[in-house]
């Protein structure tokens, strides 16, 4: 197995250089990967005090500077030390400054600015919060998205990550037992999405989630049938109030986000066509 030290400096949180990095190694595999994360260098003194490691542990050197004084002294540094070192967003930004005929303004963080995005991505977080696992129905009109589903289908994480995108949601788990409320069939506003998956998978995760938390796996939250049977049960659900619906079973909830995000966006290219329903209860 390949080891490779992989050093990500940023001049700021270093949030996008790690999703650039993220991507990239996910074409890879059976590499170990070291990574030494430095986010906020914004100065010659800050990046003298990580130079040491980067000699002491050479490898690849991703970078996100745009002090020119700053950039120059680790790209120096890294051509004297022989390490390859790579400016991840200089082939776009180029690109933008050649189509948009305009310079970039090279400040450092200047996309975690706190604008308007910034403060309704930080409602959205605390409206989502707040309406987690069937909480608070009565706001449930004010959501962007309401996601509904059997219990362990991915609900609450895609939620929150969705969240982080800027998107207002509420999550309700389906319990043969207890029907939801009656507000969830009558939403206009938001788009209600069906998560769905395969019962031997949902088993899988159930059983998992039960030793996690040491308890006994001989319950009817696990047994097959029962599993199969809630599953059906909140598919026809799906299909009896028209709700597009995604199968979770092999997807990460970055992709059953994306999934998500699609789909509220056709809704909305298509409401004045009274298209709202855009899968009919037909997994995609």
């Amino acid at each position: 197995m390949t080891r490779l030290h992989l050093h990500l400096v940023s001049d700021s949180t270093g949030e996008t250089l790690e999703m650039v990095a993220k991507a990239a190694l996910a074409q890879f595999d059976d590499a170990e990967i070291v990574r030494h994360f430095w986010p906020m260098v914004r100065s010659r003194q800050h990046l003298s005090r990580i130079l040491p490691d980067l000699a002491d542990n050479p490898g690849l050197v991703l970078f996100t500077l745009v002090n020119p004084e700053t950039r120059a002294t680790l790209e120096e540094h890294c051509r004297q030390a022989g390490l390859p070192a790579v400016p991840a967003l200089d082939a776009v930004t180029e690109a933008l400054e050649t189509q948009l005929g305009q310079a970039a303004h090279g400040r450092p963080g200047r996309q975690h600015a706190m604008d308007d995005a910034y403060f309704r991505r930080v409602d959205a977080i605390h409206f989502t919060i707040a309406h987690d696992d069937g909480v608070g129905w009565e706001d449930w009109e004010e959501a962007d998205i309401v996601l509904a589903g059997v219990s362990r289908s991915s609900k609450t994480p895609t939620s929150i990550y969705l969240a982080n995108r800027g998107y207002k949601v509420a999550n309700i788990p389906l319990v043969i037992e207890s029907p939801p409320p009656p507000a969830l069939f009558a939403l206009r506003r938001p788009l209600v999405v069906g998560l769905t998956t395969a019962p031997e998978r949902l088993v899988q995760i159930r059983r998992n989630r039960l030793l996690s938390l040491n308890e006994g796996t001989e319950t009817s939250y696990v047994d097959n049938e029962r599993v199969r049977e809630e599953v059906q049960f909140a598919r026809r659900m799906f299909a009896d109030n028209g709700w597009p619906v995604i199968d979770v079973t092999r997807r990460s909830i970055e992709e059953t986000a994306a999934a998500v995000i699609r789909l509220h966006s056709e809704r909305g290219d298509s409401r004045d066509e009274g298209q709202a329903g855009l899968s009919g209860g037909k997994p995609i």
